[in-house]
């Protein structure tokens, strides 16, 4: 699967909103409107710091390019202020303006397309996980175990997506499915694509899923680890951006 969502121009629509029932709208305004919906929904408050810009990007699955251009735009409209000097970066602003992040949402047709994307996953990820508690190897498992010590130590919520991200890469190499795999590394692609930063101690609390399932699968426990896949993946209805506006928790994938 490629890490990134690619923007050969500011107005290239991303690769998820090919999909029926999703806006079509460029990478860096869907890096905008991600960071601005989780300071709207309070997941990152004012005076929050950002991690650094090469993060932001492997954080959010985009180039580099565009999360410079994303938060260049967020900085001018007064979303965010950057600071030099030591003990600098980009910060949100204490008085974000709410005409901007009002703006910055998703529409009704977006929340309803991205949770048929999350019922694409969670039958790719009960299929994945049922084989990978047979075929995984005992490097596999881990490497699965390691993945959910960095995120247990993760600082913030870039660390933590990107090494969210490996492990349920590898949970799907692990099955053995040969071609079927790569479609379900597309979906994975496809879900990260919309997911918005999280406060750290919520991620950590997610992770508490990773550890379960790993525990499963050394255990070749068939049906404990399809459990665990399905209550994680399914939270995702009520806990994505379409969720959280309904007053939902907080969780990755």
């Amino acid at each position: 699967m490629t890490r990134q969502l690619e923007d050969t121009a500011d107005t290239s629509p991303i690769e998820a909103g090919s999909l029926a029932g999703i806006d079509r709208r460029s990478a860096i305004d869907a890096v905008r409107l991600r960071i601005g919906m989780a300071i709207s929904l309070g997941l990152l408050k004012p005076g929050d710091r950002l991690p650094d810009q090469e993060d932001v990007a492997l954080g959010l699955s985009v180039s580099p390019i565009t999360a410079r251009r994303a938060l260049a735009s967020l900085a001018e409209h007064g979303v965010v202020v950057r600071r030099r000097g030591r003990g600098g970066g980009t910060f949100v602003a204490d008085e974000p303006p709410r005409s901007v992040l009002a703006e910055l949402s998703a529409s009704p047709a977006e929340s309803r397309a991205v949770n048929r994307m999350v019922d694409r996953r969670l039958l790719f990820e009960c299929a994945v996980t049922h084989y990978a508690a047979v075929n995984a190897t005992a490097e596999q498992l881990d490497e699965l175990e390691r993945l959910t010590h960095d995120m247990a130590e993760s600082a913030d919520w870039s660390d933590y997506h990107k090494a969210d991200e490996q492990f349920h890469q590898l949970v799907g190499t692990a099955s053995g499915l040969g071609t079927a795999v790569q479609e379900y590394h597309e979906t994975l692609a496809q879900l990260y694509a919309y997911f918005i930063p999280y406060p750290i101690q919520l991620l950590h609390k997610s992770n508490y899923d990773h550890i379960a399932l790993v525990a499963a699968l050394r255990g070749r426990d068939v049906h404990e680890a399809v459990e665990v896949s399905r209550k994680h993946v399914d939270i995702l209805h009520r806990t994505m951006f379409m969720g959280l506006t309904n007053g939902g928790a907080t969780s990755e994938g």
